[in-house]
């Protein structure tokens, strides 16, 4: 690495994630409205894999070499020209998709995109509700790992309109949407049942406020959930989720794409589809206050440092953690 160059984590090919490396690319640079960030801390996501094995080549191309990465915390350490909510030194975070996926973005005015996460460096627009100040009390490994996880929640929240006493089903609770959602759940007062697969996972999910948890398997759904959460079910599997709902209830998924009615194959549910690409819940200010507060909180099952971010993205695809895979660029601040 030199002053015009940095380490990032790229793929130069479609395929899988042992395929990626670890190289050196020019430092991104901020054009007008945008900043550049010393990355601290960034985390693995699903679409970082699935972009790289070519799943959304329908919607979207990759030019490479590609660094993946969207969500993360770092120290502002250039601003373009007409930028004023942020100065050198400033200590930000948030969620910005890699250039690539603006196709997919296109219908909003404000798109958070920027150059891909996992490196030394990113560039990424300053006017946009997914990027705020991280505030002194949240570590910024903690931010990071709520900047995707922690406005989901929140979101799917807002979109449920829960009641106290309802019923909730949680499937894929021991991914990292699921693991920072269960506390607000238990915070409002509803009844908790969540998917596990291993027993390690079933205790973590007690321990965040699940009342009953249940197999993978929709035969061990209940009937008459007043809300479902799929966090994990492909189109295919809808139907299974949507069994366990009872009628007049909610199916809240944040599944790409938007599910269809169809593939539901009930019309006497309310589907929902999350996927806040535009901050219309807050945003990360709305994070960076609950986190602040100690209402989100993010599971980090493991940390590694940017130099071992291969390893970091196989362990994620292969291992499926509990909790969020952090890697580390810069010494973290506290």
């Amino acid at each position: 690495m030199t002053d015009h160059t940095m380490r990032a984590l790229v793929a130069t090919e479609y395929g899988e994630p042992e395929r990626l490396t670890v190289a050196d690319l020019p430092v991104p640079r901020p054009g007008p409205g945008q900043i550049q960030v010393r990355i601290a801390a960034a985390t693995v996501n699903p679409p970082d894999l699935h972009v790289i094995s070519g799943a959304f080549g329908d919607v979207l191309s990759l030019p490479f070499p590609y660094v993946p990465g969207t969500e993360f915390a770092g120290t502002v350490t250039e601003a373009g020209a007409g930028v004023t909510a942020y100065r050198v030194g400033d200590e930000v975070f948030g969620s910005a998709l890699p250039r690539p996926f603006a196709p997919i973005l296109a219908h909003l005015p404000r798109p958070s995109l920027g150059t891909g996460a996992l490196a030394e460096y990113t560039v990424c627009e300053a006017d946009t509700p997914l990027i705020a100040h991280r505030p002194a009390g949240v570590p910024a490994e903690q931010a990071a790992a709520l900047a995707i996880a922690g406005s989901t929640a929140q979101a799917l929240l807002d979109v449920s309109e829960l009641k106290p006493g309802e019923t909730v089903l949680v499937i894929g609770a021991t991914g990292s949407v699921g693991l920072t959602v269960l506390p607000l759940l238990a915070a409002a007062g509803v009844r908790i049942i969540a998917t596990a697969a291993r027993e390690a996972g079933a205790t973590l999910l007690r321990r965040l406020g699940a009342h009953e948890i249940i197999g993978h398997d929709p035969a061990e759904y209940p009937a008459g959930a007043d809300v479902v959460f799929n966090l994990v079910l492909g189109a295919e599997r809808l139907p299974d989720a949507a069994r366990a709902v009872r009628p007049g209830g909610r199916l809240v998924s944040i599944v790409y794409p938007e599910p269809t009615a169809e593939q539901v194959g009930r019309d006497d549910v309310r589907v929902h589809f999350v996927w806040d690409v535009a901050g219309e819940h807050g945003g990360m200010r709305r994070v960076a206050d609950a986190a602040a507060a100690g209402e989100l909180t993010a599971v980090i099952a493991s940390r590694y440092p940017l130099t071992d971010a291969v390893r970091a993205v196989v362990d994620y695809a292969r291992t499926h953690p509990l909790g969020k895979i952090v890697v580390t660029g810069a010494e973290l601040p506290a």
